[in-house]
């Protein structure tokens, strides 16, 4: 569904804030476009924002501004003692979105979540290949091998069935790729030979309806009055794409959005002294990291790895790119996490150290691609500023850097290829508030040409994050997850660069916005003052 660009100009010229714009309308400058939105094919932050946390709901979601679980589509749930089953008790009366092309005849009920999550567990299923059928969560997060059936009891009750116990299984349904469909939606568009429709036109059960989207240019959404929470605020909510950090600050300051994403860090101190602009922080739950093509060679040697990490200048990357709003990363997931490790000792950076290493090993005249994200993360504000500063850095010890980008959801595709030239700038925020969503979910076996973009199975790692994943006792997993990051660092899979801040600027209007850990922009409780 698309609207001209004609209209999209007009509309956003309506909900200028400078035009006093009723306050019903609200404009969000998000810095990129959507993959799809079908939050289960991707895992981009950008889509999610797009999808899943306006138009979709989860059978548990997390509380507004926590890492606190609590019931979304699901009133409650039983553990069987085993830890084998999950049963849940469906929420009656919700119902799901219409558009043009659909008009539900029921409410929600069990066989969506069979469905939603049916299609993505078994190859035969009708929706498995629709729209590239990638699964990069599901897949990632070991889920084929986990889910052994997913079960419809009776209209309102669902029971999961497991192979094996899942300490984060709670956890991992309230992410984004847990997000519930409408099954009558996905028979009827089967029918009239346009599955597609299912990440192009979105129907959910979320707080805002999706009206229309413009390639790159502008995202309509309008509110569920018919919300299950209650319906929002928030009449119209509008996405107007801005992928310049510069130009969505420039945009907050004349009224013409209401919130921004990603600031610029060296525009942060003059947006706090600004009286018309709040800007909240807070401590990012997210890795930046640099990933090694590990099945390419010479990447394919831990010790040309650990020689590259030490060419990299960290702190400069932190005084240049986050303004010295970030931390040098020394472990694969952020210092807020339970089972960080504290004994880790980081690469030093030694270019001379660095050199000898690379000639031990026989490297002369290395040339290799660093791959440049087009799009600001929280986890890395300018990644063509980091990538220059890592191409001179290799040029130190005379590796020779070309720098690469793509647009994003061709970046992302692209960097999933197990034959993938060169290494990838990238990161991650945590999805779940389990070390688990970043060990297992980046780095295990199961996430090769997908989320792993390391390309990276490393079975001593990847035995022991499993293990982990089995065992119900936190002290007891923190003690193995400790252990995974001490493989890692020996290993050197990434080279990790930084854990940031984040910042969140919005015009002094907004009301009850609140920052998501998880790096979500939610807009279901927020209001604009008179």
């Amino acid at each position: 569904m698309q609207i001209s660009r004609k209209f999209a100009a007009a509309l956003l010229a309506g909900t200028m804030l400078a035009g006093g714009a009723s306050a019903q309308t609200l404009v969000y400058c998000s810095e990129g476009s959507p993959e799809g939105f079908d939050p289960a094919l991707y895992t981009a932050g950008t889509t999610f924002d797009a999808s899943s946390r306006q138009v979709y709901n989860k059978l548990v979601e997390f509380a507004p501004g926590t890492t606190t679980i609590q019931p979304g589509l699901a009133e409650s749930w039983e553990v069987s003692d085993d830890g084998l089953e999950y049963t849940f008790k469906l929420r009656e009366g919700v119902p799901f979105h219409s558009n043009a092309q659909f008009t539900p005849t029921r409410n929600f009920d069990a066989d969506d979540v069979v469905f939603s999550f049916e299609r993505q567990r078994l190859e035969d299923h009708p929706y498995h290949t629709v729209s590239g059928g990638t699964w990069e969560y599901f897949g990632g997060m070991s889920m084929p091998d986990l889910i052994q059936s997913v079960e419809k009891v009776d209209d309102r009750t669902v029971k999961f069935v497991l192979s094996r116990p899942e300490a984060p299984m709670i956890a991992n349904l309230a992410m984004d790729f847990a997000s519930i469909l409408s099954a009558e939606y996905g028979d009827a568009m089967m029918a009239a030979g346009t599955p597609e429709m299912l990440n192009q036109a979105p129907i959910g059960t979320g707080p805002f309806e999706f009206v229309a989207y413009q390639k790159d240019a502008v995202i309509r959404y309008q509110r569920n009055d018919d919300y299950w929470e209650g319906a929002p605020e928030i009449e119209n909510l509008v996405f107007a794409i801005t992928p310049d950090a510069s130009v969505r600050y420039q945009k907050l300051q004349a009224g013409e959005c209401h919130v921004m994403p990603y600031p610029a860090p060296a525009d942060v101190e003059a947006m706090e002294a600004d009286p018309d602009i709040t800007v909240m922080s807070q401590e990012g739950l997210n890795v930046g990291y640099l990933a090694y093509n590990t099945t390419q060679e010479p990447f394919d040697n831990v010790n040309v790895r650990r020689a590259l990490n030490m060419a990299i200048d960290k702190q400069a990357i932190i005084d240049v790119v986050f303004q010295g709003s970030g931390s040098i990363a020394k472990n694969p997931i952020p210092p807020t996490m339970w089972s960080y490790r504290e004994e880790t000792v980081d690469d030093p950076y030694d270019p001379e150290r660095a050199r000898q290493m690379l000639a031990a090993e026989g490297i002369e005249d290395l040339s290799m691609k660093v791959w440049a994200m087009p799009v600001q993360r929280p986890y890395n504000p300018n990644a063509r500023r980091m990538a220059e500063l890592i191409q001179a850095d290799m040029a130190e010890i005379g590796v020779d850097v070309e720098i690469v980008s793509y647009e994003w959801g061709e970046y992302l595709s692209r960097s999933r290829e197990l034959d993938r030239d060169g290494a990838i700038l990238l990161g991650w925020t945590g999805d779940n508030g389990d070390p688990d969503n970043f060990l297992a979910v980046l780095l295990g076996c199961d996430g090769l040409e997908n989320s792993n973009r390391a390309q990276w199975c490393y079975e001593p790692f990847d035995d022991i994050v499993q293990q982990a994943k089995t065992i119900s006792d936190q002290e007891e997993r923190a003690k193995l997850y400790e252990e995974a990051q001490a493989i890692f660092k020996q290993q050197a899979p990434w080279a990790t660069i930084a854990h940031s801040v984040v910042f969140m600027p919005m015009r002094n209007e907004v009301e009850g916005y609140t920052i998501d850990p998880f790096g979500g922009h939610i807009f279901k409780n927020v209001s604009l003052a008179e």
